[in-house]
């Protein structure tokens, strides 16, 4: 399993909270200023955002870099490896979880050895 980009996925804000119903996340809006590159890690659960302002990458398991840009929407099932790329200037997001609670601590970084992982998905 993978993630995946959607590219120019929506235009308003409006079709991602339609989005967002249909999928049952939850939404929690993501501010990311300025930061380095992320080392690849997991989640414990799917996740889904969309890009409202700025842009990025996020780099899948082999390495190769998906930019991600204004209206595209990104899914990550549990369990797959993936990083957030380099931030230059401030993006936002909105993140969908399929389960209410600190995106903090839903989003933290676990470890692609961890045992764990393979019960993920």
């Amino acid at each position: 399993m993978e993630f995946t980009v959607q590219k120019r996925f929506f235009d308003h804000r409006e079709q991602v909270y339609e989005d967002l119903a249909r999928t049952g996340h939850w939404p929690t809006t993501f501010v990311s200023s300025a930061s380095p590159e992320l080392p690849l890690h997991w989640h414990d659960l799917d996740v889904s955002g969309y890009v409202i302002e700025g842009t990025t990458y996020l780099v899948d398991e082999a390495g190769e870099r998906h930019v991600l840009e204004p209206g595209d929407k990104l899914s990550i099932p549990r369990g797959v490896l993936h990083a957030e790329g380099a931030v230059d200037a401030e993006v936002i997001y909105i993140v969908g979880t399929q389960t209410p609670g600190s995106l903090r601590a839903q989003l933290a970084l676990l470890d692609p050895e961890d045992p764990a992982r393979g019960n993920a998905g």
